[in-house]
């Protein structure tokens, strides 16, 4: 399976402090903003986004689609696809994607056997 981009997203308490957190581990604003209230930083290529307000826990994130650089990839499995795949194989999704939703943006979660969260996130078609 092509995943896509793996990132950490963090939930945060204060957007602002973790920004100097990790902007002194080296890591740059890529995307976002304290208006969105989330910051995707980098540091080569190794992506943390920071989000305040958004969802409880951290999550294991995957854009399928999308390279290291929010770049569009030619080729890629679509989200449907893997949700599919996944379901097959066992695994019991916390939010899935619509059956009737065929192509374009979507998301669906589930959780890995310890209880790691893990958010698949597709932002093109």
């Amino acid at each position: 399976m092509k995943l896509g981009a793996f990132s950490v997203s963090l939930s945060v308490k204060d957007l602002g402090v973790s920004r100097e957190f990790y902007e002194n581990l080296g890591f740059e604003v890529f995307a976002g903003g304290p208006e969105q209230k989330y910051l995707i930083m980098k540091n080569g290529q190794t992506l943390i986004g920071l989000f305040q307000g958004m969802f409880e826990g951290n999550l294991l994130t995957f854009n399928p689609g999308w390279d290291q650089e929010a770049g569009e990839l030619g080729s890629f499995d679509d989200i449907r696809d893997i949700q599919k795949r996944l379901k097959e194989a066992g695994a019991s999704l916390v939010s899935e994607i619509d059956e009737g939703n065929e192509s374009g943006p979507a998301n669906f979660m589930l959780t890995d056997p310890d209880g790691n969260m893990l958010f698949f996130d597709q932002h093109r078609s």
